[in-house]
């Protein structure tokens, strides 16, 4: 969601924070500006949508300070548009903020009463008013910027800074992740360790309740009751994620002509190819000694888990019970002391899945997740982790990050299988063998982007899409639809084959594309039948089969695209290229923002 940036510096920091705030585009904004302190008063520029906006500004008029707090706005309160747009000013205090504050209603009014008038549509205004109010009543700068913290009821991550101290910034943290960077001379306060990338790879990351005095040569940490604490401070990798798109057009391009690649590493992490087996990965439960796993994530990452619930459940025998996050933990699951939970999030900060991984602690159950920042809140409340090697992705619409969790679940389903005695030495070592395969077959798909290209031109010429599959292919159908959704903004649905009668089959007429996920396996038949159906009814169907798929159906089809046999425990991680592609060749021909569509964020990181 929104990206903060503060530095305390020693020259003009204003280039500096929008530089930070370029790398955390991938979180999605829609507005973006920066305040710094020039001779002693607050000065700030701001601009609606893309940051080259804000440069221009800057470029025309120019800040000099060094001292300066930055923002990315994603909108939750306002529309998009400058006056919404961050920082927001009060008296002598500057504000950004990341998050939802629960209680601004309530606040708003009780400002209102006291005098203060509101400018924007914004809750984030209302904690400036409160920290300004604060210095009105004669509180020193940290002081009043306390006692303003514990007004606030939701997520929030914040950066402070006063009028006539260029020594200070105070940074905040509430669920949304806030790291301070350490320099020489400097310090800096940012979203997540890509921002502080090139300033320092030191790294203190804030814990909820936590709230920080920021100065160019120290850093206190306090809680919420003001008592001094102490966090770690790290080594960051952050800066061997400075990524480009290369000879790409789009990120999501290039991330997804990785996969062969990230496939490789993250199943190499977790299998040893040599020997067929399982690498001894620590884990924080055994899975001959657990009797069911709770599964919970948002979005593409739940699509992910929904396929391993499928894995898990025919190699291991292992019942898993799955829920979306923001369902998972309001209807109160009763959760058996013999049960694991596994969270998936390839930010691991979505606010969700957090929850629910935090009602399972409650739960006295041991906790893992499977995470693409190592260094994220559910990584460090997890008794263990599974870490996709996706690398940063940068596009809003995940990609390599969803094949990489597939590949961790795959490769945890083997193992749990094993462990659990209900494959044998030799089995195991097939289905490693298999696995090992997904890099290599994921390759050749790649190669057919001129044919899938073809297909999207007639995709981007209609308004709704339906997605069809069984089995694994059940939940890929539903993240095809979601993919389209997300970057084409034409409407899809993604259905069991077995539910077109129940409903959907009433959509069906000559202008409705149903997009078929059928390799030839052994309930292929009965897809074929549901395709019997849609062409009965004049629907126009793209199946995406395998060669045998491709010679046993007997129905007409608006075009074929045939993949490699593959193995069936790999067929979700190879099928899923073809629907990403089909997606993002749709979404070009529109003409849309691939990278940075409409109304989404990369990381949801409030409720």
């Amino acid at each position: 969601m929104c990206g903060i940036v503060g530095i305390v510096g020693q020259s003009a920091v204003a280039p500096l924070i929008v530089d930070a705030l370029k790398r955390l585009e991938y979180r999605g904004y829609d507005s973006a500006g920066v305040a710094t302190i020039e001779a002693g008063q607050l000065a700030r520029r701001r601009a609606e949508g893309k940051l080259v906006n804000l440069e221009k500004r800057l470029k025309s008029e120019p800040l000099d300070g060094t001292i300066g707090i930055g923002h990315t706005r994603w909108a939750t309160h306002g529309v998009p548009n400058e006056t919404n747009a961050h920082p927001h000013f009060s008296g002598d205090v500057a504000i950004v903020h990341n998050g939802i504050i629960e209680n601004f209603a309530e606040l708003r009014e009780e400002l209102k009463a006291d005098g203060y008038e509101f400018t924007s549509q914004t809750d984030t205004e209302v904690v400036a008013h409160l920290v300004a109010r604060e210095l009105r009543r004669g509180a020193r700068p940290v002081d009043a910027a306390h006692r303003a913290l514990q007004r606030l009821d939701g997520a929030f991550a914040l950066a402070i800074m006063f009028r006539g101290d260029d020594d200070l910034i105070i940074g905040a943290r509430n669920g949304p992740p806030l790291a301070v960077g350490h320099g020489e001379g400097e310090m800096f306060l940012g979203s997540d360790a890509i921002a502080l990338a090139p300033f320092t790879n030191s790294i203190t990351y804030l814990e909820d309740g936590d709230w920080a005095v920021v100065r160019r040569n120290h850093v206190q940490i306090y809680d919420m009751n003001g008592e001094p604490v102490e966090r770690q401070r790290r080594q960051s990798i952050g800066t061997s994620l400075l990524v480009d798109k290369g000879n790409h057009r789009h990120f999501m391009e290039k991330e997804i002509h990785e996969q062969p690649e990230v496939i490789s590493h993250t199943l190499a992490h977790y299998l040893d190819f040599v020997s067929g087996k399982s690498k001894a990965v620590e884990m924080p439960f055994d899975f001959a000694r657990i009797d069911r796993l709770a599964i919970s994530a948002c979005g593409t990452a739940f699509l992910a888990g929904s396929i391993g619930k499928y894995w898990f459940e025919r190699f291991a025998r292992l019942p898993v019970d799955i829920d979306v996050a923001s369902e998972f933990r309001y209807r109160e699951m009763p959760i058996s002391p013999d049960s694991a939970g596994l969270f998936v999030s390839q930010s691991g900060e979505t606010a969700d899945t957090l929850a629910s991984l935090r009602y399972c602690r409650k739960a006295g159950i041991p906790i893992s997740s499977i995470v693409n920042v190592r260094e994220s809140t559910m990584a460090r409340e997890s008794d263990g982790i599974f870490p996709t090697l996706a690398g940063p992705e940068i596009g809003v619409a995940s990609t390599k990050a969803f094949t990489c969790q597939l590949s961790v679940l795959a490769a945890l389903a083997v193992r749990a299988a094993a462990e659990r005695g209900k494959i044998s030495a030799d089995e195991e070592k097939v289905l490693v063998r298999h696995l090992s395969e997904a890099p290599r077959f994921a390759s050749q798909v790649l190669k057919l982007d001129k044919q899938i290209e073809r297909v999207a031109h007639h995709l981007a010429s209609v308004r709704h899409v339906l997605y069809l599959g069984r089995d694994t292919n059940y939940p890929l159908a539903m993240e095809g639809a979601l993919k389209l959704k997300e970057i084409s903004y034409i409407h899809a649905e993604g259905y069991a084959a077995g539910e077109l009668k129940h409903g959907p089959i009433a959509l069906i007429d000559e202008n409705m594309p149903v997009i078929v996920i059928a390799p030839h396996d052994r309930i292929f038949e009965k897809t074929v039948s549901n395709m019997q159906e849609v062409a009965a009814r004049g629907g126009k169907i793209i199946l995406i089969t395998d060669k045998a798929g491709a010679e046993a159906a007997t129905v007409r089809t608006l075009e074929t695209i045939v993949l490699p046999d593959v193995p069936e425990i790999i067929a979700p991680i190879i099928y899923a290229l073809p629907i990403q592609m089909l997606a993002y060749f749709t979404a070009v021909f529109m003409g849309t923002d691939v990278d940075q569509p409409r109304n989404l964020a990369k990381s949801v990181t409030v409720e």
